[in-house]
C-alpha cells in the first residue's frame, strides 16, 4: 500500500473515533494485524477489507486504491 491509503486508513479511523483494537475487534483480526494493515506492512484479503470498509461506510476502493 502507499502513503495515502495508509493515512487515509487513519485519518478515517481517528475520524470515528476507534482505535485500532476496536477496529480490529469489529473486523474479527488482530489488533496487531490491523495495525500492519494501516502501517502499509500487510496488504488484507478481500473478506478482511470489505469488512474495513464497511465500518467506515465506504466501498473498498475508496480506501484502498486511489
Amino acid at each position: 500500500m502507499n502513503k495515502t491509503v495508509r493515512i487515509h486508513l487513519i485519518d478515517l479511523r481517528n475520524s470515528i473515533g476507534l482505535t485500532q483494537k476496536q477496529i480490529a475487534e469489529k473486523v474479527g483480526i488482530t489488533t496487531s494485524y490491523y495495525g500492519m494493515i494501516e502501517q502499509g506492512v500487510r496488504t488484507p484479503k478481500l473478506d478482511i477489507a470489505k469488512k474495513i470498509a464497511y465500518i467506515f461506510n465506504k466501498k473498498v476502493e475508496e480506501i484502498f486504491f486511489d
